[in-house]
């Protein structure tokens, strides 16, 4: 085969070269688009993804985010921008990832003129985690669950309130606590009825203590006492029986147990608090 000089293969690569950008140009011109996040300046970058966030077009509003971070590492924008990712990750229900974002956030700024609004957001993520995983329980064996997100959610804002007691944030979040610690407390108390309706009498007063020990001041409180009460008059512990029905007449005079004594199975207030039985 005739080798071609030189000048002539130089010349034939050069064509190529702007035959290829020419099918670029036509690409462009024939309806192929640049994406938009490769070329808008950082300002209109931030401002569509904004945009999007709050007309709750998440998908775009993310993908913005990412892209404005990844081209812009730093400066003001590339903070926020990183922020409000995590809260739309969140609203995704993507709960790994928006998690992983804002403690990012955390460790990188931690002095961000908003970081109480990401320990907030954290919390949040966990408590809506938590939400979906109680309701998923109320179908699971009493004594077979795992309250790690609720537990953490709890404690994610008892760190909101104690770092930043006055944030705008702090009031929704002892509200939250409120909540959760009731909806924990509730919990562990059915968790002694199913020991108690199983003839497991000292695991059901255990379990009343616990209630009283780490949920102080919950909506459970005289149910506790009241399980106790049960407990021990089954296991003949007459005087801590006793004990526990005076605390119950002093605190709880209206208490339904003090109505027949006994627990009356399938009836009474047991039965109003397990509802999922």
């Amino acid at each position: 085969m005739t080798r071609l000089p030189g000048t002539f293969r130089v010349l034939l690569i050069l064509m190529l070269l702007t035959g290829l950008s020419g099918c670029q140009s036509l690409g462009k011109l024939f309806g192929g688009k640049e994406e938009p996040t490769e070329t808008l300046p950082v300002e209109e970058m931030y401002r569509e993804a904004k945009g999007s966030m709050d007309g709750h077009n998440y998908d775009r509003a993310a993908r913005y985010y990412q892209r404005l971070a990844a081209r812009f590492p730093y400066g003001a924008y590339s903070e926020q921008a990183q922020l409000e990712l995590a809260y739309v990750l969140h609203k995704q229900a993507k709960t790994e990832e928006a998690t992983s974002a804002i403690n990012r956030f955390i460790r990188t700024y931690p002095t961000h003129r908003h970081i109480d609004y990401a320990y907030y957001l954290k919390a949040l993520i966990n408590f809506d985690r938590a939400s979906g995983l109680l309701l998923r329980l109320a179908r699971q064996d009493m004594s077979a669950r795992d309250l790690g997100a609720p537990t953490q959610s709890l404690n994610d804002f008892a760190d909101v309130v104690r770092r930043y007691p006055n944030s705008r944030y702090a009031p929704d979040a002892r509200q939250r606590m409120i909540y959760l610690r009731n909806l924990l407390a509730r919990h562990e108390l059915n968790v002694g009825l199913y020991y108690l309706r199983r003839d497991a009498f000292v695991a059901a007063a255990n379990r009343g203590k616990y209630v009283l020990q780490t949920y102080p001041q919950s909506e459970y409180d005289g149910d506790a006492v009241a399980l106790m009460a049960a407990a021990y008059t089954e296991l003949g512990q007459e005087q801590l029986a006793a004990d526990a029905r005076k605390v119950l007449e002093l605190n709880y005079p209206d208490h339904e147990y003090l109505d027949g004594g006994a627990w009356p199975k399938g009836t009474g207030f047991f039965s109003r608090l397990n509802p999922f039985d």
